[in-house]
């Protein structure tokens, strides 16, 4: 565009809302669209984040009160994991070892320890996902599952 083809400053329309084309057919006010046009409540917001993080913090101490436990050899060998993962006992059956094959004994422990540990991964995941209920916790209106859902 050149200089001649400007409008000169005096020759300038003001445009009013009713001048205006929508011309990506959003709303006007994309918040209030997103938001039910009932606008943002913080204060219910806070309540829910915090009965949300009350009710992680439950299933948390439930998850590590809980003991697990893997198993491997078809019982040979057992450890037990509480649900913070912390190991809290092994035991061998002495039809296990065998001096002249520690490797396998070895290999036992190893087998049941991630066993146990694949369990307490279950237990943190059906928490969270909803597949594991809580006694009195309902986390479905936080979209976890729970009792309800």
């Amino acid at each position: 565009m050149s200089d001649s083809d400007a409008i000169p400053p005096d020759e300038i329309i003001a445009a009013t809302a009713e001048d205006m084309i929508d011309i990506d057919g959003g709303p006007d006010d994309p918040l209030a669209a997103i938001l039910g046009g009932g606008g943002l409540d913080l204060g219910a917001l806070l309540e829910q984040a915090s009965a949300m993080q009350a009710q992680l913090a439950e299933a948390q101490q439930h998850a590590a009160e809980t003991l697990l436990e893997g198993v491997a050899g078809g019982g040979v060998v057992r450890v037990t994991l509480s649900g913070a993962f912390e190991p809290s006992a092994v035991v061998i059956d002495p039809s296990a070892v065998d001096p002249d094959d520690v490797e396998m004994l070895q290999d036992l422990v190893l087998a049941a320890l991630r066993h146990a540990v694949e369990q307490v991964n279950d237990l943190h995941q059906n928490a969270m996902g909803g597949g594991f209920e809580l006694p009195g916790l309902d986390m479905g209106g936080f979209g976890f599952g729970g009792p309800g859902v």
